[in-house]
């Protein structure tokens, strides 16, 4: 097909944009497009429609989606991401970031448009209606979701449902829901996978090549009504060194020390690195399915996963006579360290498909920490050695529950006007983390007593109603409503000698939904949405108390929910074989809570705590688009381009020794600018040739936006990463790939130093 020119100029325009901002490069994503006028009135098919042909619409139990949304397929990964784990697979979708700190990594959180890295509970993370987000906690820890307990081959596609405009989910979704959706097997199918990696790094006294090797095998079938799939995939990662070891000073009577600085421009000479972590995942799972009927189908969900890892430090710091040491320097102590955990999920469901007046579902699922241990030596001595002595911090016990019901009735029928939608919620989130003294630091079954601890539970009922209307031919209004109650309680707090068993909190609240679709015509399409959220404090802004690394996080016990309005304004143009979006976007939310790093007085290292911040506005706008066969045939080119002003409103509990203040600031962790591109080029059937970017601005990580050093150790920096990758279909049954990422060799602190030029090789076998 012979494309416009100016169609073709459309669709490029995030690409010139991207150029001319130094911000360039964007994913292998679909866009949400309008579609042909259908005779149908069916608002089950009325989700917003994705350029991808291969995606497959919701099931008739799943609530529609009303606004915004963005599809990726499993085909399109293959062939432009270089991916090693599920989390890959959103790496170009719009005003998306995973932060995944290296291949391995066990905390890589999902970043959205309107909140930042350090907003784990702000986003929500669902495989076939199972959540794998960890809401147990709101951070770079424990937060991140359990990407895990899903194998890649699994995937048929992954939806970015963008802001909190469905009352089927809960206010975590005010950055947006990520559905990642399985396929169905219908005959037996057997892959192996075998993807080797090798990063080379050189930053401060540090270098080396650091290689992951992943071995993936899945299996899956149908035998009449039951069908299964189960899959494996084993890894063995050394990681770049995930953090330096820092001082005002330098040692006495040493040699080696890096003068730098940190983040606010304080002296933080650069005594060794940390955090090169050796790890071995294991990942198992399965799905089964067994159809009762035809339209009533019972399934089972398991997964587990097991990592053991080893962290190591290495000094830059010598001694007069040349012997390496650590000059006495506690991080040494803080960044080596085992860790071993064992957690298991599972999940059980029913659900009908009726096609008919009514249909609905049960979900109830369960996830567990089994073991979840750490243990590192207390401190260190002269020379290179560590005290025998140590601490074992651990999350065993820590685990939580969901279950879901929900119904939908169609007064009128299967495409009728009105499709209403309505459902009962309920979890529970358990913390477990004491941290215990051991008598020798290797051994953690030699436990010497409680050194801290931090413990408590919270639930959430709610209840949520939704009618999507379809009042006229080109019009559709999804309306609703959640209601929701939350409780804390149990919450213990040990530390030194002193013990505190927190107050019981409560709270309530109710948050409408509205959002209005026309359809101007075949080719153009308008949706404005609006929403309250309301997001109650994780179990672990509440009572966690625990060191990691040498940061110390401190519990906040008397956090307020957060109360969030938002609205979005979406045009989107469907092209001949393309699409153009853009939205302009806005979100207030009032008592924020904001995770905040800081030296305080009395404390040796910095802390960590959550506090509510009076009132933040992000308002923006993000432009997307999409075309095919671009001047060529076979060669397709995707790019976004967002922009978001995120200002701090108000902060009256901000304090500040020097005197700065928060009101007005930037909002942490939300870049101002954030763009992505790809440009991939299909010959034949057999080759995919992919040139991929990803661009980031600036991000404070201060409320006072007083860190504003960059490229130093805790910083978090502007970058600009391509990727390339090619991808070949030897037959049906072989495939490969070569691919770089951080083509360019970009350094750049997320906090962490980040992975530096990396090559990616894969070979797959499809039996």
């Amino acid at each position: 097909m012979r494309i416009a020119p100016r169609i073709n100029a459309l669709a490029a325009l995030p690409l010139a944009v991207l150029a001319s901002s130094v911000a360039m490069a964007q994913s292998s994503q679909s866009e949400p497009v309008p579609g042909k006028t259908t005779t149908s009135k069916n608002p089950v098919t009325l989700n917003a429609i994705s350029v991808t042909a291969q995606a497959s619409h919701p099931a008739a139990t799943t609530p529609a989606y009303p606004a915004t949304q963005v599809s990726v397929t499993a085909a399109q990964m293959d062939d432009t991401v270089n991916a090693l784990d599920v989390e890959d697979a959103a790496k170009y979708l719009p005003s998306v970031f995973i932060r995944k700190r290296n291949e391995g990594d066990t905390q890589p959180v999902l970043a959205t448009r309107d909140w930042g890295v350090n907003s784990s509970a702000r986003t929500l993370v669902y495989v076939d209606d199972i959540p794998i987000s960890a809401l147990i906690a709101n951070n770079n820890t424990i937060g991140a979701p359990r990407w895990g307990m899903v194998s890649p081959d699994d995937i048929d596609h992954v939806d970015m449902l963008y802001g909190p405009f469905s009352a089927a989910y809960p206010g975590n979704a005010m950055g947006g829901v990520m559905r990642i959706v399985t396929r169905t097997p219908d005959k037996p199918e057997v892959t192996i996978e075998q993807t080797e990696a090798l990063q080379t790094f050189n930053l401060y006294g540090t270098r080396g090549n650091y290689a992951t090797s992943k071995t993936s095998v899945t299996a899956s079938g149908r035998n009449g009504r039951f069908s299964w799939f189960v899959g494996a995939n084993s890894a063995n990662s050394f990681s770049q060194p995930l953090s330096f070891i820092t001082s005002g000073s330098i040692p006495a009577h040493t040699n080696g020390a890096i003068p730098a600085l940190n983040k606010v421009g304080q002296p933080a000479n650069v005594l060794g690195a940390g955090g090169l972590l050796h790890t071995r995942m294991l990942n198992l799972d399965g799905k089964f399915a067994y159809d009762i009927t035809p339209w009533l189908q019972a399934a089972y969900w398991v997964g587990y996963w097991s990592n053991d890892g080893q962290s190591r430090n290495q000094t830059y710091l010598s001694s007069a006579s040349g012997v390496p040491t650590y000059g006495k320097a506690s991080g040494f102590a803080s960044n080596t360290y085992v860790i071993v955990e064992h957690h298991l999920m599972q999940a059980a469901s029913l659900k009908t498909d009726t096609k008919g007046n009514f249909d609905g579902s049960l979900v109830i699922t369960h996830y567990n920490f089994i073991k979840d241990d750490q243990w590192s030596p207390y401190g260190v001595l002269a020379g290179t050695t560590f005290t025998p002595n140590g601490l074992l911090a651990s999350y065993a016990g820590t685990n939580w529950s969901t279950a879901d019901l929900q119904g939908t009735w169609r007064p009128e029928g299967y495409g009728g006007e009105h499709e209403v939608s309505a459902g009962v919620h309920a979890d529970q989130y358990t913390l477990a983390n004491p941290t215990y003294g051991t008598r020798a630091w290797q051994d953690p079954d030699n436990v010497s007593g409680l050194y801290s601890a931090g413990s408590g539970k919270t639930r959430t009922n709610a209840l949520w109603l939704q009618d999507a209307w379809q009042w006229a031919p080109d019009w559709l209004a999804t309306i609703g409503g959640r209601f929701e109650r939350w409780q804390a309680s149990d919450g213990f707090n040990f530390s030194g000698k002193t013990a505190v068993y927190q107050p019981m909190e409560k709270a309530s609240g109710f948050s409408p939904k509205a959002t209005v679709r026309w359809d101007v015509s075949p080719a153009w399409r308008l949706t404005g949405s609006v929403a309250k959220s309301l997001r109650f404090p994780t179990v672990g802004e509440l009572y966690q108390l625990v060191s990691t690394g040498s940061t110390f996080t401190s519990p906040n016990p008397n956090l307020k929910p957060e109360r969030d309005l938002s609205g979005e304004l979406a045009v989107e143009r469907a092209l001949d074989d393309g699409s153009v979006r853009l939205s302009l976007f806005q979100e207030n939310t009032r008592n924020a809570l904001i995770a905040q790093t800081s030296t305080l007085p009395a404390y040796a290292v910095p802390v960590t705590y959550t506090m509510n911040v009076g009132e933040v506005r992000n308002r923006g706008i993000e432009l997307a688009a999409q075309q095919n066969n671009v001047l060529l045939e076979g060669l397709e080119l995707s790019g976004s381009v967002t922009f978001v002003d995120s200002t701090i409103l108000s902060d009256p509990n901000f304090v500040s020794a020097a005197g700065t203040t928060a009101d007005g600031k930037h909002v942490p962790y939300v870049p101002r600018w954030r763009a992505t591109a790809v440009a991939t080029y299909r010959p034949d059937a057999a080759w995919a040739f992919t040139l991929a970017g990803r661009y980031s601005g600036k991000q404070y990580s201060t409320l006072d936006n007083t860190d504003d050093t960059p490229n130093v150790f805790g910083a978090f920096d502007r970058f600009l990463v391509f990727d390339a990758r090619v991808n070949y279909r030897i037959n049906e049954q072989w495939s490969a790939s070569l691919g770089v990422d951080n083509l360019n060799n970009e350094k750049y602190f997320l906090y962490h130093p980040f992975p530096q030029r990396t090559y990616v090789a894969s070979l797959k076998l499809k039996l």
